[in-house]
């Protein structure tokens, strides 16, 4: 039974977190992962399309240098993801930042991170999607199944901020297909076991192992591939290219996204306060290794410059397809800039075929797993923001049948499907670290703002020396933001835009907390003159059990 109660004046749009813990403790989802489950989950998430495919994206943007551009991406990520702990283990619940703003910051910053939260979710997905297209294409082409170029790619888009695709691409079948897949599998629940997830992590860390244990050896006897080592520059802030070594570091940031899943799937946790920490910093740390160590084999094994175009002496724009369809990327020995599938074309270059074709089928197997784990956060996010009334109630429907959020979950596959379909994934991993990146600013200032406004609630982890570190994460998230490409920052601009519109014409009027409507009658009946009220008739069933469903 919800109950209003009248908003005390001056209080502002503020959901309590005694009411948010409350909330989730009635409505609880199944708490069943732990420490371990929670840092594969992240391991899950993170290594996927950013390490496989966009390694050739960030040698275009900075040569060798992207080497530094990793260190810099995770070093972001790890100031952020310690802000992320501590909310997390205070604040157990579904949401992730969205909650935690809500709980903070306001209504409106709330309702901005969920918004900048579907770049994140939903273009990841879209990035993974386009991703694993790049790896089943060369897969299907040896076994003798040849798909038309123009159903493997997209169209060639040059409208304002959406930029991309090939020359004589109509759209991404495979990429649609597998969002399909996926899609289809959220809504009957068919759920990732803690066992089927794990074996699809081994897979992954097996294939970055094998290419590691492969190229490093080789790094001896081909330094000269390290020189130069940042042929064009390290990039600037105010630089509208976004390229350098700033620039590679703005999207191979996109290699990172997903730790913060692990905090999506608080509510389901077991001694979250504990776990969540572990879960989150744990993954990036195993992470970050791993990245460092493949980028350093890839180059040492085979170089990483970047490709020019011989006709006017500048380098072309990574992605483009005027770099596909340059000379270079049509010989036998095509720069690693040329590939959709970095990490098997080095090594079938340096090694054997049959070790390359292991390296995609790896990608291939495992890639899937990355597209469920993010349209599954983007779900999420959506059934917290429709159980707070700030999106139609209806999308937290619950399927009579499958007992998962069905109509949010569909709604999600189609944008998902449509950017994959249209856009490549270096033009998706931009877009999605663009509303990641505020995201991960807005969580930082709210640890900061908690510590002021709620000093005595227990902190089960407190972020270490926070008033260095919560800034250092917000300036890192500003410094990946303006790297980024003119055409990114305009994407988010207009999309903020959007959001405004959307939260003044329709979700501030029938936001929950606004109308003073909380799932928890025991903290409401404390206001005086407090009334109970029935639940709509065809109001969404409460998704008890949707942990165990999806």
């Amino acid at each position: 039974m919800a109950t209003i109660a009248p908003r005390a004046a001056g209080r502002g749009r503020i959901k309590s977190l005694d009411e948010i813990l409350a909330t989730a403790e009635k409505k609880s989802l199944k708490r069943s992962l732990g420490a371990f489950q929670l840092t594969l989950l992240g391991i899950g998430a993170v290594i996927g399309t950013g390490i496989f495919v966009l390694t050739a994206t960030a040698a275009q943007k900075a040569g060798p240098g992207m080497m530094v551009s990793f260190i810099v991406a995770g070093s972001v990520c790890a100031v952020a993801a310690l802000c992320y702990s501590e909310l997390a283990s205070m604040v157990p619940v579904a949401g992730s930042a969205y909650t935690y703003s809500y709980a903070v910051m306001g209504e409106i910053v709330a309702w901005l991170v969920g918004w900048a939260l579907i770049l994140e979710y939903a273009l990841g997905a879209s990035a993974v999607a386009v991703g694993w297209s790049g790896h089943i294409v060369p897969l299907l082409d040896s076994l003798g199944i040849h798909l038309p170029h123009a159903l493997t790619v997209g169209p060639k888009i040059e409208w304002g901020f959406l930029q991309g695709g090939e020359i004589g691409g109509f759209f991404n079948l495979p990429a649609i297909l597998i969002v399909a897949f996926v899609t289809t599998l959220l809504v009957i629940g068919t759920k990732e076991s803690a066992t089927f997830n794990a074996v699809l992590v081994l897979i992954k860390v097996a294939a970055l192992t094998l290419f590691v244990a492969v190229t490093l050896p080789m790094v001896s006897g081909h330094m000269q591939n390290f020189h130069p080592f940042a042929p064009r520059g390290w990039g600037s802030p105010l630089s509208s290219s976004g390229t350098g070594v700033l620039g590679a570091a703005a999207s191979i940031f996109f290699a990172y996204v997903g730790f913060d899943a692990v905090s999506t799937a608080a509510e389901e946790t077991k001694n979250p306060q504990r776990n969540v920490p572990i879960g989150l910093i744990g993954s990036l740390l195993i992470c970050t290794v791993f990245y460092l160590l493949v980028a350093g084999g890839a180059i040492g094994a085979y170089g990483a410059q970047p490709l020019m175009d011989p006709a006017t002496g500048h380098f072309l724009k990574e992605g483009s397809p005027e770099l596909y369809a340059a000379s270079a990327c049509h010989a036998a020995n095509a720069p690693l800039v040329c590939s959709k599938e970095a990490l098997a074309y080095v090594m079938r270059q340096v090694s054997t075929p049959m070790l390359g074709y292991l390296i995609g089928l790896a990608a291939t197997l495992a890639l899937p797993s990355v597209v469920l784990l993010m349209m599954y956060g983007q779900t999420r996010i959506f059934f917290v923001m429709a159980r707070d009334g700030l999106l139609p109630e209806r999308l937290s429907t619950v399927h009579p049948r499958f007992r998962t959020p069905w109509i949010v979950t569909i709604v999600t596959g189609i944008f998902v499907a449509i950017a994959a379909a249209f856009l490549p994934v270096g033009t998706l991993a931009d877009y999605s670290n663009a509303g990641t990146l505020f995201a991960f600013a807005a969580v930082s200032v709210g640890v900061m703002v908690l510590r002021f406004t709620d000093p005595r609630r227990p902190r089960p982890f407190r972020t270490p020396v926070l008033f260095v570190v919560a800034p250092l994460s917000i300036a890192g998230c500003l410094l990946l933001f303006f790297s980024l490409g003119i055409e990114s920052k305009e994407l988010f601009a207009a999309w903020t835009i959007i959001g405004l519109l959307i939260y003044f014409l329709y979700s501030r009027s029938r936001s929950h907390v606004g109308r003073g409507i909380t799932e928890v009658p025991e903290l409401a009946s404390e206001a005086p003159g407090s009334i109970g009220i029935a639940p709509m008739p065809g109001a969404p069933v409460p998704p008890q059990d949707i942990g165990d469903s999806d």
